[in-house]
């Protein structure tokens, strides 16, 4: 991710998520920069292309999981939604080192 310059969005993918989650474009761009966030690659999903998974948070403290691949050093969000109690879980255990530097 690194390596990354921006996002492409998908009208489909990103009605899709508005219309299914109320996820907007921009909540989704934010768990990008707010620090902690989780990243894993969806290794399950990644038949076609690698997708990668990410838990993190928007500006607004929501806590999202958003899966995602990289095209041409750009972020391609392919779904998101709200955490469910699995993955709260996982990322609290995951980040409660960080919030302790």
């Amino acid at each position: 991710m690194n390596s990354c310059i921006g996002f492409q969005w998908d009208k489909g993918n990103s009605e899709k998520n508005w219309e299914k989650h109320k996820v907007t474009k921009n909540e989704c761009e934010q768990v990008f920069f707010n620090l902690p966030f989780l990243v894993e690659e969806d290794t399950e999903h990644s038949i076609s292309e690698k997708r990668s998974y990410i838990l993190g948070q928007t500006d607004s403290r929501r806590f999202l999981f958003i899966v995602f691949t990289i095209r041409d050093q750009l972020i391609r969000v392919i779904s998101a939604r709200d955490m469910n109690k699995k993955e709260k879980e996982i990322y609290y255990e995951q980040t409660k080192k960080y919030s302790k530097i």
